[in-house]
């Protein structure tokens, strides 16, 4: 639905009291061609898409809470697809591309804004090593460059160029296509339009259980009662261990608290995402003046959605050393989402040990940046009941085979 200004004017003034709902709150249905467990910019992808492209009819997307009140609300909404190997370039840039055209698709602004995301080098070694990730990034079709210092302070010139610097900056390496998306939005406009397309959203629904029959899921068991489904698809976030665990198998994954933070907002300083090999930080500028900063992993198995108080100050340390000017400021607020990370640091992608049920899990650090991937190659497992060519890479099976694609240097830190 389109308002004209006057019309958007009115409403404002009114208090919204007028404003239709975005998306229905339908009573859970007794049964579903399809359910999708988790209520975030994945799940609904994927509900997104079994109904616009596949044409599955009667879809439901599951959700324990609020819509989008896990990792997608709790990210720092960076999106960028330069990878290492083939495989992870080519399903982090077809995340990107859908990104680039997914305002238009869902008629729902997402405030992409493709700033550049910069990877700051502090030693002679950072240099040499950037050089060859940047020469296998090329390769791979991507769009990356190796910057000297002197590009890098015309860039970042509130960065740390100090003789006394702690990191001397030797040079980075920028992907110009990458940047942020506004992450609620993007959650928004998949839901308005997967309810448009008929898809019931049902939040305050935790799954409890699964209705297992001759090694295939039939159904599920809700804290809202059994519902019977064709296909389920695991789309939680961080808790999907948990939720494999109650299928019957256990995962390879580990799921831990990853922390962020916004100060107050401040008048538009940092013109692009940048991040610092030597300290993990990454740090941008919202369109509200906030800096949003994080780090790495706070490096314990934990559901806890707030972290901890060493990692927030080794955190706020690590972008002090490299942006100096910052330090008087007050931060605003800080939260954790909790992150599923494999051994390789990949994704795990497609049909489960058990029947009817596909997966999409595993993402790490880099859930946000791969949502339409994830939702798109999830939506055609569940279809079709097989890979997509750019998923199969990822599929559960790799851990057995020993075709691990070991992404940890690119999705460890620097998201």
């Amino acid at each position: 639905m389109r308002y004209s200004a006057t019309s958007l004017l009115r409403q404002g003034l009114a208090g919204h009291r007028a404003w239709p709902a975005a998306w229905r709150s339908p009573p859970l249905q007794p049964r579903y061609d399809a359910v999708i467990v988790g209520g975030g910019g994945h799940g609904l992808a994927a509900a997104y898409y079994l109904a616009k492209r596949h044409k599955v009819g009667r879809i439901a997307v599951l959700e324990r809470g609020w819509l989008g009140g896990g990792n997608t609300g709790r990210n720092t909404t960076i999106v960028r697809s330069n990878y290492f190997f083939p495989q992870s370039v080519a399903l982090y840039d077809f995340a990107l591309r859908q990104y680039e055209q997914l305002s238009e698709e869902l008629n729902y602004n997402i405030m992409l804004s493709q700033r550049g995301v910069f990877y700051i080098g502090h030693s002679d070694h950072d240099m040499e090593m950037m050089a060859r990730a940047v020469n296998a990034m090329q390769i791979n079709g991507i769009d990356t460059e190796l910057l000297s210092a002197e590009q890098v302070r015309a860039e970042l010139p509130l960065a740390n160029f100090g003789p006394d610097a702690r990191y001397p900056i030797h040079g980075a390496f920028v992907q110009r296509r990458g940047g942020i998306a506004r992450h609620d939005a993007v959650a928004w406009g998949y839901a308005r339009a997967a309810d448009g397309l008929g898809v019931d959203i049902i939040q305050n629904c935790e799954v409890t259980g699964f209705i297992i029959r001759s090694g295939k899921v039939i159904g599920l068991e809700t804290t809202r009662g059994p519902v019977s489904a064709g296909a389920v698809g695991l789309s939680p976030s961080g808790h999907c261990g948990v939720l494999a665990a109650k299928a019957g198998f256990r995962l390879p994954i580990t799921s831990y608290a990853l922390q962020a933070m916004v100060s107050e907002p401040i008048k538009p300083v940092l013109h692009a995402v940048a991040s610092s090999w030597a300290t993990g930080m990454y740090i941008s500028q919202s369109d509200k003046g906030e800096l949003v900063f994080g780090a790495g992993l706070d490096l314990y198995p934990s559901y806890a959605q707030r972290g901890n108080l060493p990692t927030t100050q080794t955190i706020v340390a690590g972008m002090l050393e490299i942006f100096p000017a910052f330090r008087r400021l007050k931060l605003l607020r800080q939260w954790a989402g909790i992150v599923d990370v494999p051994w390789d640091y990949s994704p795990i992608l497609g049909p489960s040990p058990v029947g009817n049920l596909y997966l999409n899990c595993g993402w790490g650090t880099g859930g946000f940046k791969a949502t339409p991937a994830g939702g798109y190659f999830l939506a055609h497992a569940i279809a079709t009941g097989a890979h997509h060519p750019i998923s199969a890479p990822f599929d559960l099976g790799r851990f057995a085979t020993g075709a691990l694609i070991d992404e940890a240097a690119g999705a460890g830190i620097t998201h």
